[in-house]
């Protein structure tokens, strides 16, 4: 086996993605990677992580999962993946503790946009998702109708206006999970105003 072989191989067993303590631990060191980076083998995705290029199986769920194991998928990407967004998202949003670390949410790839809620109210509404065979933590439908109420005036109007309208004609609706979410997340004037008249 050669070196380039040996080294798939041990991302392999990390998942195709790799830390530098866990590289260094492997006997790959900053004279390897720099080799494997100038070569496309490898790509950073942000300091201290690095990932297999030429795997098809690495998806960007995976990547997220494994840097931001806690991170919530939420606004935007929650929208188009509940059906209320025909849109598909340029980067996923994701719901994070404001409490983490800045440093940690810079990555190269993939994009994502991020939301800091207080712990209190992060996983309010947390629900899971299968995404290409991968679990993902995914905000339900009412917790992303109140984030959209909350984020209004940062949100592209048509994206609003046909998620409060997907919402409205969704047989599957739940009014109390909405209304109670509503008053946890203090967007229960919002929720009357915007949504009441049409339930």
């Amino acid at each position: 086996m050669n070196k380039i072989e040996r080294i798939k191989k041990i991302f392999e067993e990390y998942g195709n993605i790799m830390k530098t303590s866990e590289l260094s631990a492997a006997k790959i060191y900053y004279k390897d990677i720099k080799e494997l980076l100038s070569e496309g083998i490898i790509e950073k995705l942000k300091q201290g992580y690095y990932h297999l290029v030429d795997n098809e199986d690495l998806s960007e769920i995976k990547i997220i999962k494994r840097l931001y194991p806690d991170a919530i998928i939420c606004m935007n990407s929650a929208l188009y993946y509940h059906g209320y967004s025909e849109r598909t998202p340029s980067e996923w949003h994701l719901a994070v503790n404001k409490d983490i670390s800045k440093y940690k949410l810079k990555i190269d790839y993939p994009f994502v946009k991020i939301y800091m809620f207080e712990k209190h109210i992060l996983e309010v509404g947390l629900s899971k998702i299968d995404l290409n065979g991968n679990t993902a933590r995914i905000y339900d439908k009412e917790r992303t109708i109140c984030d959209c109420l909350r984020y209004i005036g940062k949100m592209d109007k048509e994206i609003f206006n046909k998620a409060i309208q997907y919402y409205i004609r969704d047989p599957k609706k739940n009014i109390p999970n909405l209304m109670k979410y509503a008053k946890q997340l203090r967007v229960e004037k919002k929720v009357k105003d915007l949504i009441g008249v049409w339930l």
